[in-house]
């Protein structure tokens, strides 16, 4: 048996630990820049409130309604679920966590156990240690989990763990399951799914493998198929760890100056090397993406992708960085204003065993950047993030007569709260 542990509206939760006051109330939560609503609570959701919804649209579409509005706070949110994922991990066999909010277990041997009240008093544990509501999913493959967990949050009778352990069961929420939402199926396979008369997932499921062959001649989807219809067939290492990382923001305002541009993707490279090492993981390939604001058509337009293989795969994060500027380089026009820039890295291996270069390998520089890289990691991980960083990945702003000075962050955040878990300025005091 497999199981998924879902934080309930992640981030709007994670605010709600440290307001309660916020609790069935509507509550939303932004994108970077406070571009957008990217989380919502399940009372903004009732209200209408859309994911993908402008700011500046709420006080419009809302007025006189009381909306707790919150930036986004990834600090805050990787550090909660940490947590979550803490109490998972002494109480499961194995487990990988699969993204910020979910986490795949793997239940065997508790077999003789009766799991729907483990997740049961799984899901107890949760909310009075860290405070964050869950929903549980278990099935016989990762997939029918997935469709569980949906239940486990949708029907409160489920007591917020449902169990697929029967033919009938299997049936029955595969009739009522949108094929849209089925874990493996995207947008582009849903249309045309749908476009053949498939509705739901037992839809999909009721038809012969040959067909789904002939259809869509795809790995991925005859291995949803086949989960679907009971068989475990996803492999797990496709999933513990990821095949590219990218990191990427639209900017508060627009960019023309080379330096500030360059800022962003060192930062945005920093942080991809931090994933790689968070996963135990190399790049062998680092990519950059730069371009204008395509809504403003009143302005030249600009785009621009390009990539260079590293000659060892690495996650340092002085190599990526270099490497990441260097493309920038090569990238730049001057006269555009830019209005997003993002960095990926890609051709993603395990970090041992590591074969290194024959004619440019230098044993002591390489362990030189992986003590250097675990320092930082973790001065950042007490501190706080970003407590140490590159010289290039510092904000600067220049005065009339060009003198520079350093500043935090150019991200726009008005409504970030405070990070009480992670900062000693933050910490809690008690009236």
């Amino acid at each position: 048996m497999y199981g998924i542990i879902d934080c309930d509206n992640c981030y709007v939760s994670c605010e709600r630990v440290f307001r309660p006051d916020l609790n069935d109330k509507p509550v939303v939560v932004l994108s970077n820049n406070d571009g957008c609503v990217v989380a919502r609570s399940n009372e903004a959701k009732r209200m209408g409130i859309k994911a993908g919804m402008p700011y500046y649209q709420l006080e419009e579409q809302f007025p006189n309604q009381k909306i707790a509005v919150f930036s986004s706070n990834y600090e805050l949110y990787g550090e909660m679920t940490g947590r979550v994922v803490d109490i998972i991990r002494q109480d499961v066999p194995a487990y990988f966590r699969y993204s910020i909010d979910e986490c795949f277990v793997y239940l065997d041997g508790m077999e003789q156990m009766d799991l729907k009240q483990w997740g049961e008093n799984l899901y107890k544990r949760i909310r009075k240690n860290v405070g964050m509501p869950v929903s549980i999913g278990l099935a016989p493959n990762k997939t029918l989990a997935k469709l569980a967990s949906h239940y486990a949050k949708k029907y409160r009778g489920y007591r917020h763990c449902c169990m697929i352990d029967s033919e009938e069961k299997r049936t029955k929420a595969l009739k009522l399951y949108p094929i849209e939402d089925v874990w493996g199926i995207g947008r582009r396979y849903a249309a045309r799914l749908k476009d053949l008369g498939i509705q739901s997932a037992y839809d999909f499921a009721a038809h012969h493998l040959d067909w789904v062959r002939a259809t869509f001649r795809n790995i991925v989807i005859e291995r949803t198929w086949r989960e679907l219809n009971g068989e475990d067939c996803v492999p797990n290492e496709e999933l513990a760890n990821k095949k590219s990382i990218c990191t990427s923001r639209s900017f508060n305002g627009m960019i023309t100056d080379f330096i500030d541009l360059r800022t962003h993707v060192a930062n945005y490279a920093a942080r991809c090397a931090e994933k790689l090492r968070q996963q135990n993981t190399v790049a062998s390939i680092v990519s950059v993406f730069i371009h204008t604001n395509v809504f403003r058509e009143d302005l030249p337009q600009y785009y621009n992708f390009q990539e260079q293989r590293l000659v060892m795969p690495t996650s340092s994060t002085t190599i990526i960085v270099e490497t990441a500027t260097e493309i920038l380089h090569r990238m730049f026009q001057k006269g555009f204003r830019y209005k997003k820039a993002g960095v990926i890295v890609m051709g993603i291996t395990p970090s041992t065993p590591m074969q290194p270069d024959l004619f440019d390998y230098n044993a002591e520089q390489f362990e030189k950047m992986k003590r250097l890289d675990a320092v930082i990691d973790r001065i950042n991980k007490v501190n706080g993030s970003e407590t140490i960083v590159l010289g290039s990945q510092q904000y600067t702003r220049r005065d009339g007569i060009g003198k520079a000075d350093v500043f935090a962050n150019t991200i726009k955040h008005d409504f970030r709260s405070k990070n009480p878990t992670t900062r000693w300025s933050d910490i809690i005091i008690l009236k």
